[in-house]
């Protein structure tokens, strides 16, 4: 019940704020929306680039939010609160991750097959894709968790957090984007994904 709770009040905070939910996607698909322009118009070029284009601009999306996880948080008073409540820490840091997966991650997973015409992406690449996106996206919220909980006592420590996360995104980013051009060639990407 304390999780559920929980989770929906960091949902409804995400989605009232400005900044929250949508600034991510927005982010997103200006960075893949621009792509085709500062490569050019050779098609074959941007079908090479285009897996490794949607994992850095998912990556980056997810990174933009990550500062605000816990810092509204610490700031109102309500981190006290849910420290001293029955919930675990471990549960209310897995649910706040939980919170932005759904409210960053979910959209990029959604709006990703869209963009992917956009970078001209072959067809048999979009359910890999998807999957990578699908379960390397949690990862990054989890991660960037992590992250923001040791910089939430500090003042503008978002440069901090991108330093501390940015090393250990770096494997889900090789990964995932490895896993959709593997499937994009027509070759096989399960162990890509399996490594994922």
């Amino acid at each position: 019940l304390c999780m559920r709770a929980l989770l929906l009040r960091d949902l409804r905070l995400a989605l009232r704020s400005g900044g929250g939910a949508g600034l991510g996607l927005a982010f997103f698909l200006i960075v893949v929306m621009l792509i085709p322009f500062g490569i050019g118009p050779d098609t074959a070029l941007l079908a090479r680039v285009a897996p490794g284009v949607l994992w850095v601009a998912a990556l980056l999306a997810c990174l933009l939010s990550l500062d605000r996880l816990f810092q509204a948080d610490a700031e109102d008073g309500s981190l006290d609160i849910i420290a001293l409540s029955p919930l675990p820490l471990e549960g209310a840091v897995l649910i706040k991750a939980l919170a932005h997966w759904m409210t960053t991650g979910l959209p990029l997973i959604v709006a990703a097959p869209v963009l992917g015409i956009t970078l001209n992406l072959p067809s048999g690449g979009y359910g890999w894709l998807i999957a990578s996106l699908a379960a390397g996206t949690p990862a990054l919220s989890a991660l960037g968790a992590f992250a923001a909980s040791l910089t939430v006592g500090l003042r503008r420590g978002g440069l901090l957090l991108s330093l501390l996360v940015l090393p250990l995104y770096i494997p889900t980013l090789i990964f995932g984007a490895r896993c959709a051009s593997l499937a994009a060639n027509g070759q096989d990407a399960l162990p890509a994904f399996l490594i994922l």
